[in-house]
């Protein structure tokens, strides 16, 4: 795999999404084996939304991960740069508000948002350093950053494993997805992805402060934690 095989446009990656909306959600549980309920949660207690706060999820999809924010009392904001996954996501969910948005450029004023969450969507942006800026940007000052990423083991008998599962996942993607071509991109994406310790340093320079992240699953994904310092003066 070379690094040409990940560059998408912007417009190439919303089609994508757009192509695989109708039947995302039940992809990804067949895919996950279940897991990405587990996962899910962990964001929800890791955001830990309190009645009252605002709630930024970016890449939300059809806002399967927004509504827990919702039940918890908070005020969340679903946004995403594909329009069937938004069109998907407001006929299953019409209590969550949705946006369109990019996550390079948020359209949503500075210091708006409590707590910023983006689950599996940082790695398809096409700047992952202007993304992490811009929910920066965004967040109130003391606010939370939680994002969650896909990764690979760091016990190579279980990174051999995974990676054999990687191969396999178009094959498994034919019978249960709208587009499985796009399930190519993903495993590749994941294999290009950087490891936890050198995404915790982009999350870093991009701002935020307190920086930590912990594997889940065996380090299939990885759950990284910051905070905007609570200090916006000179």
């Amino acid at each position: 795999m070379t690094r040409a095989t990940l560059q998408k446009r912007p417009d190439e990656v919303a089609t994508m999404f757009d192509d695989v909306a109708a039947r995302y959600d039940r992809t990804n549980d067949v895919l996950s084996l279940g897991q990405d309920r587990w996962w899910r949660r962990a964001v929800t207690k890791t955001v830990a939304a309190q009645p009252g706060e605002v709630i930024l999820d970016v890449a939300a999809g059809t806002g399967t991960s927004s509504e827990p924010f919702l039940a918890a009392g908070a005020r969340v904001v679903a946004c995403d740069f594909s329009l069937g996954m938004l069109r998907v996501g407001r006929a299953a969910r019409p209590a969550v508000p949705f946006v369109a948005g990019d996550a390079l450029r948020l359209p949503f004023p500075d210091g708006a948002f409590d707590a910023i969450t983006i689950s599996f969507g940082l790695r398809n942006v096409a700047d992952v350093d202007a993304a992490l800026a811009d929910m920066h940007r965004v967040a109130k000052a003391g606010g939370r950053l939680v994002v969650c990423e896909f990764s690979l083991p760091a016990q190579p008998g279980l990174r051999r494993a995974y990676d054999k599962w990687l191969e396999l996942l178009p094959a498994i993607a034919r019978r249960v997805a709208s587009n499985p071509d796009a399930y190519v991109y993903l495993a590749e994406s994941i294999r290009a992805w950087p490891e936890p310790p050198a995404l915790a340093q982009r999350v870093s320079r991009a701002g935020w402060s307190r920086v930590g992240w912990r594997r889940l699953s065996g380090g299939i994904v990885t759950l990284h934690t910051a905070r905007r310092s609570a200090h916006t003066g000179p």
